[in-house]
């Protein structure tokens, strides 16, 4: 399984970003997908995720509202739109190929992205 992600960048508060995540070498159908984040200093939190299997998301609290995350199943890419961007939300985030996504996040991750990296100025 080949990860990949895109779309990071830096933005002011307020400001929007959509991340793309694309997973090749993998039945995209069967799969579900999920961002984490990781900011300096702190241990990497769980997002958001998606099955592609049943539609099912989930998302961590303190985005709610703010993020969304949607699937192209023909392009074999998920997005995370990011909307009213906080300087808290500054770190690089992750794609995760894994088995489940339920209303607990990500579960059987067996895929990784290398990252990219999200930096929310005031």
């Amino acid at each position: 399984v080949q990860v990949a992600e895109s779309g990071g960048g830096l933005v002011q508060a307020g400001g929007s970003l959509r991340l793309s995540c694309t997973a090749s070498e993998v039945t995209f159908d069967d799969t579900a997908i999920g961002w984490f984040r990781q900011a300096p200093g702190k241990e990497r939190e769980g997002v958001s995720c998606h099955s592609n299997r049943d539609g099912n998301t989930y998302y961590i609290d303190s985005v709610k509202g703010r993020f969304t995350i949607t699937s192209d199943n023909a392009k074999n890419t998920v997005y995370l739109q990011m909307n009213g961007l906080k300087p808290e939300d500054t770190a690089v985030y992750y794609c995760a190929v894994a088995e489940v996504c339920t209303g607990t996040g990500l579960h059987g991750t067996n895929a990784w992205g290398k990252g990219t990296p999200v930096t929310v100025s005031p």
